[in-house]
């Protein structure tokens, strides 16, 4: 019966090779538009973010700085894949947010002021969005912004979807004002923003994909609001934001079916929060009889996005598993060869 451990051994040997075979890169790497920390050290005041249309899984950031640089990263490994440098504007004074419009573009909001209102007129810069996502210097278009009713300190820019309207959110902690740009900005010449709604303590916005919402949140807590006729929609309904040490950023996953929440500071954490609202049969806010989330009802990852199918398992955790299995099915029936061989 010697011969039966030196099976043994060889059927585990066997199984052991199986299951150390190297996987692809896709297969060890997390799903796209879930929970990620970012990686990269340069990235230590996270002050906007905006889903890539060209890149799916990939989210733009930059910093609260005075440098015009913006990075792409990657939710499934929070490592940068992109730095993107514009020329052809002046030295930002405070960017706190960034958006995508329905041309493709991105919208750069140099439209902080912690004076509230030291200074007469802000910026928006704007550049296409790269092709490849590589280190690249781009030039951008640089718009003179003014509010018509004065100058204010601002922390969201969002575009509208399917427009392409700018619309700007000021930052007070008493509440501010929604407003909004002309039909089409001008390099030109000066853009006048008029107010067209009032917000509460904003900190960054985005509308959905579809453009029938807009989500505001603050430093504590998140509105949802439906969007009709370039106006807010009834009073907006609270969304699970959680809580982030510097919450500065927030935007939908591309496909509208959760908000991903942002923050500043090094190794920032991006939060992924799902929209309750999207279940079928349910009206978006605004809508009367509409049902929303509450503030208690998605303070966090749902359980579906930690485990299971509904996780986003990548693929190749599906092949692992069958590795795994080929690897013990192979010594179980070793083992009982050798039992047979034994009787």
């Amino acid at each position: 019966m010697r011969s039966v451990p030196r099976l043994l051994r060889g059927a585990g040997a066997a199984a052991a090779l199986v299951l150390l075979v190297p996987l692809p890169a896709h297969a060890r790497e997390a799903p796209p538009d879930r929970d990620f920390t970012i990686g990269d050290a340069r990235i230590d005041e996270s002050s906007g973010l905006a889903a890539s249309v060209r890149h799916p899984g990939v989210y733009w950031t930059h910093n609260d700085q005075d440098e015009p640089r913006i990075y792409a990263v990657d939710s499934r490994t929070g490592k940068t894949v992109a730095t993107v440098t514009m020329a052809g504007v002046g030295t930002p004074r405070d960017m706190e947010a960034i958006s995508i419009g329905p041309d493709g573009d991105l919208y750069v909001g140099d439209i902080g002021d912690n004076l509230d209102g030291s200074w007469d007129h802000v910026w928006i810069y704007r550049f296409p969005e790269p092709e490849v996502l590589k280190d690249q210097t781009v030039r951008a278009t640089q718009y003179v912004v003014k509010y018509a009713d004065g100058p204010r300190n601002a922390e969201a820019l969002m575009v509208h979807p399917k427009t392409g309207r700018v619309y700007i959110a000021s930052k007070n902690q008493g509440g501010g004002g929604l407003y909004a740009g002309p039909e089409r900005l001008s390099s030109s010449g000066t853009n006048t923003f008029r107010r067209v709604g009032e917000v509460p303590w904003v900190t960054d916005g985005a509308f959905s994909p579809d453009g029938e919402r807009l989500v505001l949140r603050g430093y504590f807590s998140a509105k949802e609001y439906g969007w009709k006729d370039g106006r807010l929609d009834g009073d907006g309904v609270p969304v699970g934001a959680p809580f982030q040490g510097q919450a500065e950023s927030v935007t939908y996953t591309r496909d509208g079916t959760a908000f991903m929440f942002g923050s500043e500071g090094r190794g920032s954490r991006v939060v992924r929060v799902e929209r309750e609202a999207a279940r079928p049969g349910e009206e978006p806010p605004g809508t009367p009889g509409a049902t929303g989330p509450s503030a208690g009802a998605s303070g966090g990852p749902s359980a579906a996005g930690e485990s299971g199918a509904d996780s986003g398992t990548p693929k190749g955790s599906a092949t692992t598993g069958f590795l795994v299995l080929a690897g013990a099915a192979a010594l179980f029936l070793g083992v009982k060869r050798l039992r047979r061989r034994g009787d």
